[in-house]
């Protein structure tokens, strides 16, 4: 399968949705990952919450989410904003071209710092991650904070998942525990991990991309940056099945 992975800058959406359009035809992209809530400039910098900007952040995101089927690929995964009933939430989802739109995990932790105030603006959901299946693909999601709860990783293990998937806004000066993390994950879950993250600048805080991509045993295979914010790599889901069964995946953890 061809995946690729993205950083996209929220304030130049209609030049950079463009210039992706070109990558994955040129590259014949299946599988795209799109960052963390993509669709609006990241608001969750601001430690008060709007309820104007949250709704047309909202809003943002279905407008987008209807332009999927201009990219050239079969599947798309990412994250938006979604009012279910009176609960705000971060929800990860998966299109295809065949079957449309299908909402999967919603984000269950959340920070609330500097730049990061995501509890203040949307209400965190009941731990709950299971895996999302498309024909013979298995993915598992570990929206931006996630992934440092590796115990899911080692569920998703357990399930199956090929793709470990984690969509993100983090800082330029964090890039490199993000990446350590990420093939943490990817050897914990002997799946290939893929993230894709904002770029771009937004209240002093500085987001510049940093997309990777993991193979099952923590290799890395391809990272974005400034000067290339695409980035598409043939992987064998194969080998994410063969992983299951190596160290330190087969080690049993039941209770004694």
């Amino acid at each position: 399968m061809r995946a690729t992975i993205t950083q996209l800058d929220a304030s130049r959406l209609e030049s950079e949705w463009r210039r992706l359009i070109d990558h994955l035809s040129e590259n014949k992209s299946q599988f795209l990952l799109l960052p963390e809530m993509c669709f609006a400039p990241w608001f969750c910098a601001d430690p008060k919450p709007n309820e104007a900007v949250w709704q047309g952040a909202v809003a943002e995101h279905e407008n987008w989410l209807a332009r999927l089927p201009e990219l050239p690929v079969d599947t798309v995964a990412g994250t938006a904003p979604r009012n279910i009933g009176s609960k705000r939430h971060n929800i990860a989802y998966l299109w295809t071209r065949r079957g449309g739109l299908r909402w999967a995990h919603a984000k269950t932790y959340l920070p609330n710092d500097d730049g990061y105030w995501e509890a203040n603006w949307y209400d965190r959901a009941p731990v709950d991650f299971q895996v999302t299946q498309h024909k013979q693909l298995t993915l598992g999601f570990m929206i931006c904070t996630e992934i440092w709860f590796l115990q899911h990783a080692r569920e998703y293990a357990k399930r199956g998942a090929h793709l470990l998937l984690n969509p993100r806004s983090t800082p330029r000066h964090t890039n490199a525990k993000w990446l350590a993390c990420g093939q943490t994950a990817a050897v914990v879950s002997g799946a290939f991990c893929l993230s894709s993250n904002h770029a771009g600048a937004v209240r002093g805080l500085d987001l510049d991309g940093a997309g990777w991509l993991c193979d099952p045993d923590g290799a890395l295979l391809a990272t974005t940056s400034d000067e290339t914010p695409f980035a598409t790599v043939d992987i064998d889901l194969t080998l994410a099945d063969a992983a299951k069964s190596t160290y330190p995946r087969y080690v049993d953890d039941s209770p004694l």
